[in-house]
């Protein structure tokens, strides 16, 4: 019973490990190229992962400068292309009056421009209000170059101080409590009654006479003919550099003034009538108990008118020259024009548009 039970257990085992045998020997080659894929294989695979990452680079590239363009379309520039200009405004002399240039005519400032950001275009601040061009900051050109000051040298200047002058014809006095402050000395006038008028210069001249060491410290002394004409001063002409000069003298004797005192006077023209501002106020005498009588009216020079206030100034009225009743001309509220519009700009291409800073002048200049 023990041999049959062998034997049947036999018969039933072999089976079994063969068919398990045969399904393990099936299933290997199937397993054996997925874990172990061939050469070829893995290249092809590499190159088709590394195509589809240029393909993503490729598509978001496009998608940037799709969003770029959008970006760009919606904030093309639709502002203004033309610049403000304020009228020029008139140059005043220290009396509120209206300086005239050689030739006789009004004298103006430049007219001021609105500045253009660096696109071209007119310069807002962030109030609506234009930006306008300083003497320091010029912003940029229609083609969006940036504009610089030029650097312009000034020219040189001869200041004179004449402090508490006085004018003597032949030793007497004519006019007397002078003072001026002339930035740049071009010409005196010197008008004596029955002589003429001397013109006198620090540098040559046409019709000019040297005079040699006529400016000497606080004293100039000119002749015409045998009469001698002098103007001292309490401090001197021309500064300590000059002790001494020369200076260019011509008489006029066909122009008079209806006065009957020596007058004097200063300018830049040589053409009649000349120039006969007036004399600022004497200052009082430094560490003086007793201030000097003033001196008689026929000695003292035409005085200075009060400067107007800001933003106003004097009509403009025929001239009146020493010696001759003057009517004094009210201040008056400078007349503003009308701001002009510059040519439109030929630049109008879709930029952004950018934000101006805080404005360095206003409209109201």
């Amino acid at each position: 019973m023990r041999v049959e039970a062998s034997w049947k257990l036999l018969l039933i085992s072999v089976p079994l490990w063969l068919a398990v045998g045969g399904l393990a020997q099936s299933a290997s080659p199937a397993a054996t190229p997925a874990a172990q894929p061939s050469q070829p294989d893995a290249k092809a695979d590499k190159a088709q992962a590394q195509a589809a990452k240029q393909a993503e680079k490729a598509k978001a590239k496009e998608a940037k400068i799709a969003r770029k363009a959008a970006e760009a379309r919606s904030k093309v520039y639709t502002g203004p292309n033309t610049i403000i200009v304020l009228p020029p405004k008139p140059i005043l002399d220290e009396e509120g009056q209206q300086r005239l240039d050689p030739d006789g005519k009004p004298m103006f400032y430049p007219p001021v421009k609105q500045q253009r950001d660096k696109h071209g275009h007119p310069l807002f601040d962030a109030n609506g209000k234009p930006v306008f061009q300083t003497a320091t900051e010029l912003g940029y050109d229609e083609h969006g170059k940036k504009l610089h000051a030029h650097k312009v040298r000034p020219p040189r200047m001869t200041p004179m101080t004449i402090s508490r002058g006085t004018f003597t014809v032949d030793g007497m006095i004519g006019k007397a409590e002078l003072n001026y402050q002339i930035a740049d000395f071009k010409y005196l006038y010197l008008y004596a009654p029955g002589i003429g008028t001397l013109v006198v210069s620090g540098q040559p001249f046409t019709g000019g006479k040297e005079e040699k060491g006529a400016f000497d410290r606080n004293t100039l002394t000119v002749t015409a003919g045998d009469h001698v004409l002098q103007l001292a001063s309490d401090q001197w002409l021309l500064g300590k550099k000059k002790r001494a000069a020369p200076a260019f003298v011509m008489l006029d004797r066909e122009f008079n003034l209806p006065s009957s005192f020596p007058v004097v006077g200063y300018g830049s023209t040589l053409k009649t009538p000349y120039e006969w501002p007036g004399s600022h106020e004497n200052a009082p005498l430094k560490d003086a108990f007793i201030q000097p009588p003033p001196v008689p009216a026929d000695l003292r020079p035409v005085m200075l008118l009060k400067p107007c206030p800001s933003g106003e100034m004097r009509k403009a009225a025929p001239p009146v020259l020493p010696g001759q009743k003057q009517v004094v001309q009210p201040c008056l509220p400078i007349p503003k024009g009308q701001a002009a519009l510059a040519k439109p700009s030929t630049v109008n291409q879709p930029v952004a548009l950018v934000s101006g800073q805080p404005s360095t002048a206003s409209a109201s200049q």
